[in-house]
């Protein structure tokens, strides 16, 4: 895997005779092959987002029974040909391709025993090792794609500008990109401060890039202005007129997202509401001043008179 995406780097350099472009056309090639994977993923998950209002109504019919939920839950994907894992395809090939290009570009910006480059995973006739070999920097535009924006602006701040300028470019790609996503997307389960947090999470992972080489951060700037690009021909495929798949699945988010509120309304009504009111216990007055015909009583108890000291 790791000579291939390697091959792919030098047989792209050998036609534009440039770092920077080879990187970025690998970056295309592997977007492209993404394409009709990324394109199946958001319908599916379309799909799925048409049943949150369905789902919603087994949830609150089988709540005490979670396994008859989840029976009922694979009917209703069965029913309808859904699958729900469809959306996590892309991420999940998209770990890979990181890994083998993380190794590859480290591969070929190795340094041996004498200090320079001594390229590994390609062949030593290409272009691609004849340029790097006996080198010790990956000159694209100004910037070592070899070294990470880190490592740059520790040694020389002002040197390191460009490579922070590429980082905040990147962020913003990234975040343009989750925004054009958020625009349309609607999710009962989540809340406001949850879609901020998944909005700006991106942004992180763009700040993450200031210690991974600057390769990397070409190949991955490269890749957000494609995702930039299928993320607008997704909202004119699937959610272009008010009939498409897309414009039925916001409306189902919607109503889903109103019976939730319903839920919770309910559910607080009925914590509020006590089962039995209790009456409150009669009180008893109790009697301050004394009956008439009889002496008031005093702090010591008065002892009994002797008939001799009686009156007559």
């Amino acid at each position: 895997m790791f000579q291939a995406a390697a091959w792919l780097v030098s047989v792209f350099y050998g036609l534009v005779h440039n770092y920077a472009f080879a990187i970025a056309l690998v970056a295309v090639s592997i977007m492209l092959l993404l394409t009709p994977l990324t394109l199946k993923s958001t319908k599916g998950m379309l799909e799925m987002q048409r049943l949150q209002p369905e789902m919603r109504r087994l949830q609150g019919l089988y709540k005490s029974d979670r396994q008859k939920l989840n029976e009922e839950m694979m009917k209703l994907y069965q029913e309808h040909k859904v699958n729900p894992l469809a959306s996590c395809l892309p991420l999940i090939a998209q770990l890979p391709v990181f890994i083998i290009m993380f190794r590859v570009l480290n591969g070929l910006s190795k340094f041996g025993d004498d200090g320079t480059f001594n390229p590994s995973y390609i062949a030593k006739d290409s272009q691609l090792y004849i340029a790097l070999d006996k080198s010790k920097e990956m000159l694209a535009f100004g910037l070592d794609l070899a070294k990470t924006p880190a490592k740059v602006m520790g040694e020389d701040f002002v040197k390191g500008i460009p490579y922070a300028l590429m980082i905040v470019l990147l962020a913003f790609t990234f975040f343009v990109q989750q925004r054009m996503i958020a625009s349309r997307t609607t999710s009962a389960s989540m809340s406001p401060m949850q879609a901020k947090i998944m909005q700006y999470l991106p942004v992180g992972f763009a700040v993450f890039q200031v210690f991974l080489p600057t390769g990397l951060v070409i190949y991955y700037f490269t890749q957000a202005i494609v995702r930039i690009l299928q993320q607008w021909y997704i909202t004119k495929r699937f959610y272009g007129h008010d009939g498409s798949i897309g414009r039925q699945a916001q409306a189902a988010s919607k109503e889903a997202s109103e019976m939730a509120k319903d839920a919770k309304g309910k559910a607080g009504k009925a914590a509020l509401k006590p089962d039995k009111v209790e009456k409150p216990a009669p009180t008893q007055s109790k009697r301050v001043t004394p009956p008439k015909n009889r002496p008031a009583p005093t702090g010591r108890p008065q002892r009994p008179i002797p008939p001799s000291k009686r009156k007559k």
